[in-house]
């Protein structure tokens, strides 16, 4: 099971899940400290800002931080349950979330998966770059990123509720 959550509610989600695991997906210089109850190999942190495109003065999400998200939920036993968030629980979150599921289950259609996270999440956005990026790593074809897409912006939200999303 995927926890997916915004920072405001990652302690909260920690405890009721009884996660193992956790991804972090902040801005650079964002304050970020491990929860004692997750032992650090167990702790993915990724520094980006959440932006779709190459800025000046930003870090866009790159090959390597998708890379590091793949291999992170590769290692996963899935013992207990993983939870990934960024700051709001909006768009960074639930990319990885989506990329996750798609890496560990390459049997699932990209299309319905997608569909699944929107029900789960009306207020998922899942950054493109990051699906894109994806996409390429994972040898999609464009179908993630045309999912996305297919699914549109959430909800306007100032953050996101948390939600789980099964891996059976």
């Amino acid at each position: 099971m995927i926890h997916v959550t915004p920072l405001s509610h990652l302690r909260q989600v920690l405890a009721a899940s009884r996660a193992g695991h956790l991804i972090s997906l902040l801005s650079v210089g964002a304050h970020a400290e491990r929860p004692a109850q997750i032992p650090p190999a167990r702790w993915l942190h990724l520094a980006m800002h959440d932006i779709t495109e190459e800025r000046e003065g930003y870090v866009a999400p790159s090959l390597a931080h998708v890379g590091a998200i793949i291999d992170f939920a590769r290692g996963w036993k899935r013992e207990a349950p993983l939870v990934v968030h960024c700051y709001a629980g909006i768009s960074r979150s639930t990319a990885a979330a989506y990329i996750i599921a798609a890496a560990l289950r390459p049997d699932w259609d990209e299309a319905a998966l997608a569909r699944k996270l929107r029900r789960l999440s009306p207020s998922a956005t899942p950054n493109p770059r990051l699906v894109a990026l994806a996409d390429e790593l994972l040898d999609r074809h464009g179908r993630m990123r045309a999912a996305i897409a297919a699914i549109g912006r959430g909800d306007e939200a100032f953050e996101g509720s948390p939600f789980a999303l099964p891996l059976d």
